[in-house]
């Protein structure tokens, strides 16, 4: 599949029940950075006809150096290279670490030698990244980052922004779809990120108060915390043995979401709902097949792409940028399956997956 239009970007999110527009937020977000930053919607970032121009003439270049390769950097780099486009800022590098710190230290290395404008990144170590971007910082490079930062950098003196998804919003969707999968009422078990991690933490959090909150009729009977995915299948099973009814069951992100799948199938369980965080083919062609899983929160890709290199283009610039910025979530059931794969991850739906909703 091609890259998607703006204007096929746009039909999709309009069918996820989006805008990207400044009407996706009635007031600013809940969410918050790493330090307590108040956000900022992706869709306050803009760039003037004459800045445009300004950063044509600049013959900038851009480097990824990217913690891993997967479908859903696939789709910020997809974001983030078509709007360096428009920009006149050219890519000149991409890197993977494959989750190794290490790796990813010598890739900041090997990059910063080349001197690129501006570096867009997810650092893997808080501790050894600080150093590693310093040599970067001191040739005038501008990074803006994906989710994390370095230990010690400061917004608008060692970076420009983090960007982010609005965390707060992915898992308050997350509540609205669980209660509506379980008709607003019932027992429901909660598998959250047991390690410290403000991204997961608030994800998490924001499901359990909104359900405490705003559905009185559903209880969260069953909790427990969760740090190696491989443990999901043994969680969810000893939460059934417990409480066998439960009607519902919120896992953190999609991998443990996977054994918890696993756990009720082996159970023959096709009563409970599942209802988790980010974009997987088991998890969505279960649902697309009428299984457990209910609905999916998902974040979107190439919205944290193009906002990303708009925050580099304001840093280039020497434009005010606000340091930390949400994309908007999005949330995916059988009904959007198909258009909710294009607006998150930027390709099509797994083809077994499109097969099953055929």
């Amino acid at each position: 599949m091609t890259r998607l239009s703006s204007k096929l970007l746009a039909t999709a999110a309009i069918l996820l029940g989006l805008a990207y527009t400044t009407e996706v937020y009635a007031a600013a977000p809940a969410t918050v950075g790493p330090h307590g930053e108040s956000a900022t919607p992706s869709s306050a970032l803009s760039l003037t006809p004459v800045e445009i121009a300004k950063l044509k003439a600049g013959h900038y270049t851009a480097a990824f150096v990217w913690h891993t390769t997967s479908d859903f950097t696939n789709g910020v780099t997809a974001g983030a290279t078509d709007t360096f486009a428009k920009l006149g800022i050219k890519v000149i590098a991409t890197t993977d670490a494959g989750f190794d710190s290490a790796k990813q230290m010598d890739d900041v290395q090997t990059i910063t030698a080349r001197r690129p404008s501006v570096i867009l990144s997810l650092p893997l170590d808080p501790v050894g990244s600080a150093a590693a971007f310093r040599p970067a910082l001191a040739d005038g490079t501008k990074l803006v980052f994906l989710s994390n930062v370095p230990n010690g950098y400061k917004a608008g003196k060692d970076y420009v922004a983090i960007v982010t998804d609005d965390l707060h919003a992915m898992g308050s969707r997350a509540a609205d779809a669980l209660a509506s999968a379980i008709g607003d009422k019932g027992k429901v078990g909660y598998i959250f990120h047991d390690a410290q991690y403000y991204v997961t933490n608030q994800r998490d959090q924001a499901f359990k108060s909104t359900i405490e909150d705003q559905y009185k009729n559903i209880t969260i009977n069953e909790q427990q915390g969760i740090s190696d995915p491989a443990n999901a299948e043994d969680i969810a099973n000893a939460m059934l043995t417990k409480t066998p009814g439960l009607d519902g069951i919120y896992v953190t992100w999609a991998e443990p979401a996977e054994g918890v799948l696993a756990a009720l199938r082996a159970a023959g369980n096709k009563h409970t709902k599942i209802v988790t965080l980010d974009l997987s083919e088991p998890i969505a062609l279960d649902m697309a097949q009428n299984g457990n899983v209910a609905a999916i929160v998902a974040d979107a890709t190439y919205e944290l792409g193009r906002t990303m290199a708009t925050a580099a283009a304001y840093g280039l610039l020497g434009k005010p940028c606000p340091g930390f910025i949400v994309a908007p979530a999005m949330t995916i059931t059988k009904a959007n399956l198909l258009a909710g794969y294009e607006a998150s991850l930027h390709r099509e739906a797994p083809k077994s997956v499109i097969d099953a909703l055929k």
